[in-house]
């Protein structure tokens, strides 16, 4: 049960800004020229931390999916075919009021189903000892039959939706009788990920972070002309390993012999809940393997690649036991490489689109804002019914966590337009700063500050 103050603290107001000391008040919406003087500073020297890390859960992608004017991820309540369907959407409902959030959906009634058919295989566990007589045990095991149908039906329907935003967005892009609005959908996607993956080649590597099934951050990747370094080795079939390697890209510069530079525009993808390309296969080997099957971005329905069964997809679907789901492999590896990511000095987080649904990844983010040098960056278009705030008051790090959240933050456009900051790897804008910042030092304007402006412009330009 929450207390007065986390209960007062769930209901923030449209929009709120926490940017260093920059914490105003709004009465009305914001204006982009009064506060990106303040946002994108401060963005542009948390951007700059030893370490990046950037957390993308749905709202990227309906973001993107909007401007295409493509299908978004619809994630309401499908229909159950089963007498016994009640009895799954009263669990569902129940779910989603535990989980605060709001009318059950989709998520809700496949945690249910799930936790339906593991009682079931409780009670048929009987049947399968040869107590075929006992009515009870043999009852369960139809049920678990019906119901892992049921499942599948659920499944499938979820991973069609996902696949029908891919191909709406693919198509948006494709499009030559509107070239404008692909043209958006460009800007838009490499616009959000730039500012991010421009990090010089001797900082560590910015690490992506998903939540999301979908392969629209590697879509984006290739778009940009992006370097991806994930856990995958191999060319026709890349296979899930679980070592740690530390793994990079360098070059040898032209001329140069035995002094590998880092290669700029490289970064490193951790999907935490799976992707609609993960198989478990049989490798080479003779045993399991998680592979990456060659799956196109908007893919047709009718791909061999897309299984029968959604089920056999390598997909963390939610379940009122994901902390005992997420220790199996390969997930146990997935978070593994988040903590590691994040629950070290110096760290920063930045989230967008993800609304601290995931009991599992909000428990690390708390544990990370316990090393004094670590921040995180919130932004997102509403408060998620609440549970930003409930994070916010439950960590206790209000000096950690900088906020942009409302429809006008969050909205993708605003924020590459007005908050985020310039590429870090743009050296042409550092030293037309340099230079303004030397032309505005002398004060009287003399003919002796004058030369030493002009001398200062030729060392520059040197």
């Amino acid at each position: 049960m929450m207390n007065s103050s986390q209960s007062g603290s769930s209901s923030w107001p449209s929009h709120v800004l926490r940017a260093g000391t920059h914490r105003p008040t709004f009465t009305s919406d914001p204006t982009p020229e009064e506060h990106c003087k303040h946002v994108e500073p401060w963005l542009s020297a948390l951007f700059q931390a030893e370490h990046l890390n950037l957390l993308i859960g749905s709202g990227l992608t309906t973001a993107i999916a909007t401007a295409a004017g493509a299908p978004n991820v619809n994630m309401e309540r499908v229909s159950l075919n089963h007498k016994h369907a009640d009895a799954v959407e009263n669990a569902a409902k129940e779910s989603a009021k535990r989980l605060e959030r709001g009318e059950s959906n989709i998520e809700d009634q496949i945690r249910a189903i799930l936790d339906l058919i593991a009682g079931l295989h409780v009670m048929a566990k009987g049947a399968e000892r040869g107590d075929g007589q006992n009515s009870l045990p043999k009852k369960a095991k139809e049920l678990v039959t019906a119901w892992e149908s049921q499942l599948d039906d659920v499944l499938n329907s979820f991973v069609k939706k996902v696949l029908d935003t891919e191909r709406g967005i693919l198509h948006a892009l494709e499009d030559t009788a509107d070239l404008n609005r692909a043209n958006h959908v460009r800007r838009l996607l490499g616009g959000f990920l730039l500012p991010f993956a421009s990090r010089t080649g001797s900082r560590e590597r910015l690490h992506i972070f998903t939540t999301n099934y979908d392969r629209l951050i590697e879509y984006g990747c290739d778009l940009l002309g992006l370097r991806i370094v994930d856990r995958f080795v191999g060319t026709l079939a890349p296979t899930f390993h679980s070592s740690r390697l530390g793994i990079d890209l360098h070059y040898n510069p032209p001329g140069i012999r035995g002094e590998p530079r880092y290669l700029e525009g490289v970064v490193r993808l951790t999907k935490l809940h799976g992707s609609l390309d993960w198989r478990c296969r049989t490798g080479p080997s003779g045993g399991v393997e998680v592979q990456r099957c060659a799956l196109p971005f908007g893919a047709a329905e009718n791909h061999p690649e897309l299984p029968e069964k959604a089920g056999e997809s390598v997909l963390v679907y939610p379940n009122s036991a994901k902390d005992v789901e997420t220790l199996e492999y390969p997930y146990a590896e997935l978070f593994r490489d988040f903590a590691a990511a994040v629950c070290r000095p110096n760290a920063v987080v930045v989230t967008y689109g993800y609304g601290f649904g995931d009991d599992h990844v909000n428990r690390i983010l708390a544990d990370m804002l316990t090393i004094p040098s670590t921040h995180l960056v919130i932004v997102s278009r509403d408060a998620a019914w609440g549970r930003l705030a409930r994070f916010c008051e439950r960590v206790g790090r209000d000096e950690q966590i900088t906020l942009l959240v409302g429809n006008h933050f969050g909205d993708l456009e605003t924020l590459i337009q007005y908050y985020l900051p310039k590429p870090a790897i743009d050296r042409t804008t550092w030293r037309m700063m340099d230079l303004l910042q030397r032309r505005a030092r002398p004060q009287d304007g003399d003919e002796e500050n004058s030369g030493n402006r002009e001398h200062s412009d030729l060392e520059l330009g040197e």
